[in-house]
């Protein structure tokens, strides 16, 4: 198997466990959010330090700490805090019976993400990409209307994971230290909030079942192994590739919602998804057209 091929596989296998998490967080009820949050944090940090021991690699994330590279490790303690807010109210959203607000807020996080660069970095856009954002606020307005109110989660968790992202490109560090430092910058928050709950008698962790409390521990190894996954992938095939694939996660969240848990689709919000997907479809043609003249110049031939 070619080494792109393994990557396309190490892609969909990425996106495929994130768009069935919908399918997870639920069995940790009777948990609430934060306290799963907690423990995420928590079981994350674990796994990430048992990688970070068995590949070696703890050199790379002592120079995080010194000189120059602090600057980049001081980027990632503020993307782990914004990473925090969008895993807890992923899994408050899921838990909540708003699959499909979840799976809309990843769906228009590419459209924010270009938002925010036009706003934040004064990025000009090109015709394409006006056009999708056009085609987003539709779809946002559509949405508003057919839910009645502003669909205020996916537009957060959409604006959080597009902010995490571009701190995470920004600083430029391996996808397991980086979760390391991230994991690590909440995990003092974590540990109290679990402490406390234990003290006032409300923690669910080991207080349920076995099968409950080892639930609860897996959350480390959920977080982990679609991360690897991920890396493994980004290294293998192109970006347009990985903006492709990255699809792949709010669809199955969708689908789960639609198919299992029975969320209501009404036409009025179908058509909002609607023009999120045509949105979208410009900008994949976008980054085509783009992409291909840089892969011209780049060539060796």
């Amino acid at each position: 198997m070619s080494d792109v091929r393994r990557g396309v596989w190490y892609g969909i296998a990425a996106y495929a466990l994130w768009g069935l998490f919908p399918l997870y967080w639920p069995l940790l009820e009777p948990a609430g959010a934060v306290e799963i949050l907690a423990h995420r944090v928590l079981w994350s940090l674990v796994v990430v330090l048992v990688i970070l021991t068995c590949w070696r690699r703890w050199g790379y994330l002592a120079g995080l700490l010194r000189g120059g590279a602090r600057a980049r490790a001081g980027l990632l303690v503020i993307a782990g805090s914004i990473i925090g807010v969008n895993w807890g109210l992923y899994i408050w959203g899921v838990n909540n019976g708003r699959v499909l607000e979840v799976a809309l807020g990843f769906f228009v996080n590419p459209l924010i993400a270009v938002l925010l660069g036009v706003l934040v970095f004064g990025e000009r856009l090109r015709p394409l990409q006006w056009a999708a954002v056009g085609f987003g606020v539709a779809a946002v307005v559509v949405l508003s209307v057919g839910y009645g109110r502003l669909p205020w989660l996916a537009l957060v968790l959409g604006t959080v994971f597009a902010t995490y992202s571009s701190l995470k490109k920004k600083a430029d560090v391996d996808a397991v230290e980086s979760l390391a430092v991230e994991t690590a910058a909440l995990t003092p928050a974590a540990l109290v909030y679990v402490l406390v709950l234990e003290a006032a008698g409300a923690a669910t962790f080991g207080h349920v079942s076995v099968g409950h409390t080892l639930l609860l521990v897996s959350a480390g190894v959920t977080t982990a192994i679609p991360l690897l996954f991920f890396g493994a992938a980004a290294i293998r095939i192109p970006l347009t590739l990985i903006g492709l694939l990255q699809y792949l996660a709010p669809t199955a969240q969708l689908l789960i919602g639609v198919f299992v848990y029975g969320e209501p689709l009404p036409p009025s919000r179908l058509a909002g998804f609607v023009l999120v997907w045509f949105a979208l479809l410009l900008l994949v043609l976008d980054g085509f057209r783009t992409a291909r003249p840089r892969r011209l110049v780049e060539s060796p031939a």
